[in-house]
């Protein structure tokens, strides 16, 4: 029997070849999809921990901010500032590749100068280390959305290669199938041939051994192998019609279409998220060139068009951001790539690249820039814009010999805003005086973006402070109407949520070329100018003058000398005598800080006690006056001369210390001083700002046996019914009235005073006594203590040492 040659073999190798590429595609993309995921997750999570980072250290910057009106930084600040040391802890757990020491280890010098809530001048000296931390933060941030849009991109890349390589797999499957048909029919042929040779044969009369063909198992196995080669066909082609969808659905995702255009043929390919794009049908965009020039903006089209020909004509590959329009009018931005395929000879063929639709970051982009230029309140420029338009108006100026001016303005007391209404109204009447300032300037459009054209611009400096550039003034004069118009604008009342707020500014002018060349010179002066403003009763404004400097520089050199002070201990207590007058006895002393300075003397408390407050440093002192008092009361009771009340006035930041519980305590345990012998003295000011906290801390310092008194009562918010609900011991009346006691019309508020306190059983403590008439007028209307100038002076410690040893001995106090 003649068995004809088995086709398994044949269709078993060729099978191989048409499975195996597709079979290496579903591998390939099955990795490629799972390497692709984590990519995207690992990059999309370290994107969100480094904006995170940077957020909440704005978050603390603005805190900082905030502290130049509250005199103290917030806890909401250094709550942001621990969230931005967990985020950069976070990032480095998560990015392997990321190391946080740098700089956790500037957050956490923030944090250590933070911890103590420290005031606004103890944080300068960090200012450089805030600002770096804010600027590396910030390029941390940027880097991550860098490799996150390059993530994008190779991924959009690398699903291309995967088409490509399907679509390769594709026609190797095709031509293998060819192949096999034709190995198939030739398989199928040959028996048949020999089965024709056979019957000729018998025809022919050759009656020789009869042989037999048997093709059933060969025809068998062919059949199951075509059914084997459609199935898988079937799975290859199902495979290619789901990457095609992924490939299009990454398209739309990432906002990127593909094209190619054939040079030679003219033939050109877009995928459909290049029409969606364009947002134009098929048949509504050109074929003349894969970036068709009619849609693009005019003022983009050169751009676009050199780009092109430099591709086509010279074989560069380009990459290009320009403007669509839209068949509805409007505008989009686009980012194209292109890439060039040069044949053997170096001529190029053909171009391919891709479309991607960055509108949403041109938005973003755009409005970053306008946040990094305008305050985040107002709308208004910034510091950053503000000078950079005043140097651009000086260059002008310079140019034409024309004069500029900058106006530096302040508001009047709008803390009182704040601490009495909340933050939210004075942020609300923050917004209205720059809507009112704006409309005093000639030019409304103050924020125009061409930095070439001269105008007028309205800036927030910050907290309540503005800046105003006044361009091409023909006279110096020019910028006091405009002043004057703003102060005239101020003088209505602003409505504000059912309140009707009064307030006015204090504004300072330095005039170009007069007064300085650069912004910042200009901008020293004017501010210089605003506070001789302030000092000369507010509400007006003020040119500045050589004077000012000068007075300015004394005034910054007493400053820098009560520093100096504090370090080398050149403060000195004197101490006025509280006499019992019945007995003519010292009953306690009131401490009156003075300073000795090396070279000016002793300089009084008017001096340099309103410049203590104004920068800061009254807390410190106050703290020193406090420890130094009760040292020297316990002294002279260890020395055995009689126990005497030792009186020390609060001032205001004094008392709002959040630790002044503490600093009493630790004063009178290192002292030794029993705590009924120390007396506060608090004002009405003190005791009428946050009535319900001062009234809490009063309490708290009456509880641990510490005798409170008010000093200086009548002179400012006087009220029954404050006085009855805060734990007092003592008033003070004041020297004024006092001093007027002998007139029958100057006698009533005092007398009045002291009738208040004897129902309220409050001790009455008279200051500021110098005669005996007034001793006896007082004494007539139930005031038995008193202290002045009748009795003594305040004296150093080591003459109050002598009188009260000589009371101690026996011996009256004139």
């Amino acid at each position: 029997m003649l068995k004809v040659r088995s086709l398994k073999p044949t269709i078993i190798v060729q099978f191989a070849i048409i499975i195996a590429p597709i079979t290496l595609v579903l591998v390939y993309q099955a990795l490629s999809d799972v390497r692709h995921a984590d990519s995207v997750k690992f990059e999309l999570q370290s994107v969100a921990l480094a904006r995170q980072a940077r957020d909440n250290y704005k978050a603390f910057l603005n805190g900082v901010a905030d502290a130049v009106d509250t005199g103290t930084l917030g806890n909401r600040a250094r709550q942001a500032l621990e969230q931005t040391r967990e985020s950069l802890l976070a990032l480095q757990s998560w990015d392997r590749s990321f190391r946080s020491e740098p700089y956790v280890s500037l957050v956490d010098t923030l944090r250590n100068a933070a911890r103590g809530n420290p005031s606004v001048k103890e944080l300068l000296p960090l200012r450089p280390v805030a600002n770096r931390v804010n600027v590396q933060l910030t390029a941390l941030a940027d880097s991550y959305d860098l490799r996150e849009h390059a993530n994008i991109e190779n991924f959009a890349l690398s699903v291309k290669r995967q088409v490509w390589i399907v679509l390769a797999a594709t026609v190797i499957t095709l031509v293998s199938a060819v192949g096999f048909v034709v190995l198939l029919i030739k398989g199928l042929t040959e028996p048949l041939n020999r089965a024709v040779t056979l019957a000729e044969g018998i025809a022919a009369g050759d009656f020789g051994d009869e042989k037999s063909i048997d093709t059933s198992r060969d025809i068998g196995g062919l059949l199951a192998s075509l059914a084997a080669m459609r199935s898988g066909l079937r799975t290859a082609f199902r495979d290619l019609a789901s990457n095609e969808f992924r490939l299009a659905n990454a398209q739309r995702i990432a906002g990127i279409g593909d094209w190619e255009h054939d040079l030679v043929s003219g033939a050109l390919t877009r995928s459909e998220e290049v029409y969606r794009i364009f947002s134009r049908e098929p048949g509504d965009l050109p074929v003349t060139g894969a970036i068709p020039l009619e849609i693009v903006h005019p003022e983009d089209k050169q751009l676009v068009e050199e780009f092109v020909n430099a591709a086509q004509d010279r074989g560069e590959d380009f990459n290009v951001d320009f403007r669509i329009a839209l068949p509805d009018g409007s505008t989009r931005y686009i980012h194209a790539q292109g890439e060039v395929l040069q044949n053997a000879l170096g001529k190029v063929v053909k171009l391919a690249g891709t479309i991607q639709d960055i509108s949403a970051r041109k938005l973003a982009e755009k409005q970053i820039e306008y946040l990094a230029l305008h305050d985040g309140l107002t709308g208004l420029p910034n510091p950053r814009f503000f000078r950079d338009r005043v140097n651009n108006a000086l260059a002008e100026a310079a140019r034409m010999g024309t004069k500029l001016a900058t106006l530096f303005l302040d508001l009047d007391r709008f803390k009182n805003v704040n601490d009495s209404l909340g933050h939210g109204i004075g942020d609300l009447l923050l917004k209205e005086v720059a809507e009112r300032v704006t409309h005093c300037l000639r030019k409304a459009d103050a924020v125009s973006r061409e930095p070439e054209v001269p105008q007028n611009v309205l800036a927030r400096l910050g907290g309540d402070e503005f800046t105003v550039l006044l361009t091409t003034l023909r006279h110096a004069e020019d910028a006091a109407r405009v002043a004057q118009r703003i102060l005239d604008a101020l003088a209505s009342p602003f409505r504000i949520e059912g309140h009707e707020i009064f307030t006015s500014a204090s504004i300072g002018i330095a005039v170009f070329p007069d007064d300085g060349g650069d912004v910042e010179t200009l901008l020293k002066n004017a501010d210089t100018a605003m506070y001789t403003a302030k000092e000369e009763g507010r509400k007006n404004y003020k040119f500045f003058t050589e004077a000012m400097n000068k007075a300015t520089s004394a005034k910054l050199a007493l400053e820098s000398d009560l520093h100096t002070a504090l370090r080398q201990n050149e403060f000195i207590l004197y101490y006025q005598p509280q006499m019992e007058v019945a007995s003519r006895k010292i009953i306690g002393v009131e401490a009156l800080i003075r300073w000795r300075h090396p070279r000016r003397g002793l300089v009084p408390p008017l001096e340099f006690i309103p410049l203590a407050e104004e920068r800061g440093l009254i807390i410190p002192i106050g703290e020193w006056v406090l420890r130094s008092a009760c040292a020297q009361a316990s002294a002279w009771h260890g020395a055995g001369l009689d126990k005497i009340t030792v009186a020390i006035n609060m001032a205001s930041p004094s008392f709002k210390q959040l630790d002044l519980m503490t600093v009493v305590a630790d004063a009178l345990e290192k002292s030794g001083l029993e705590p009924g012998y120390l007396e506060l003295e608090v004002t009405e000011s003190i005791m009428m700002h946050d009535m319900e906290a001062v009234l809490t801390m009063l309490k708290k310092l009456k509880g641990i046996g510490i005798h409170l008194s008010i000093d200086d009562f009548g002179t400012g918010y006087s009220s029954l019914s404050y006085l009855q609900r805060f734990p007092l011991d003592a008033l003070k009346i004041d020297r004024s009235f006092v001093s007027n006691i002998e007139k029958p019309e100057g006698s009533a508020i005092a007398l009045a005073i002291m009738a208040l306190a004897k129902s309220l059983n409050l001790k009455v403590i008279a200051e500021g006594v110098e005669t005996e008439h007034q001793v006896r007028i007082l004494r007539e209307h139930g005031c038995e203590f008193m202290q002045g100038f009748l009795f003594s002076r305040p004296v150093p410690a080591e003459e109050m040492t002598r009188l009260l040893q000589q009371q101690k001995a026996g011996a009256s106090i004139s």
